[in-house]
């Protein structure tokens, strides 16, 4: 799929308008685990509506999200970084053919620092 495809997928699937971002940094600002990921939340926006999505399909980022809304709820715009963050994610695992989980897959992904928001947001999200 090419750059420009790719990009107006994201943008269907989220039902985002990354246009809408004024840059402010307040979704970054207010991320819980904006210390453990490489792209934040208002990078996201500004790749995903610049076309720079390579670099986030292969980001640790993605994973780091707890899709908590944090930053959606503090954007001042409506913008929803974390529907970006979540369509992004969702295209990497369509694209590996693994959009499934099941609860014997849990155990294998648990350490002692996984937040228990995490699991329930997965499972949610992954077995459908």
């Amino acid at each position: 799929m090419n750059k420009k495809n790719l990009r107006e997928e994201i943008i269907l699937r989220s039902g985002v308008n990354p246009k809408k971002c004024m840059k402010c940094g307040k979704c970054s600002a207010t991320c819980p685990a904006y210390d453990e990921m490489e792209y934040h939340p208002h990078q996201f926006v500004n790749m995903v509506d610049t076309g720079d999505i390579e670099p986030l399909l292969n980001s640790d980022s993605l994973y780091k999200c707890l899709t908590c809304f944090a930053c959606v709820d503090r954007c001042p715009r409506g913008v929803e970084p974390a529907k970006l963050v979540e369509a992004v994610r969702l295209s990497v695992i369509r694209k590996q053919g693994e959009n499934h989980l099941t609860a014997n897959d849990i155990p294998a992904l648990l350490d002692d620092e996984t937040p228990q928001q995490l699991l329930v947001s997965a499972f949610r999200k992954y077995t459908k």
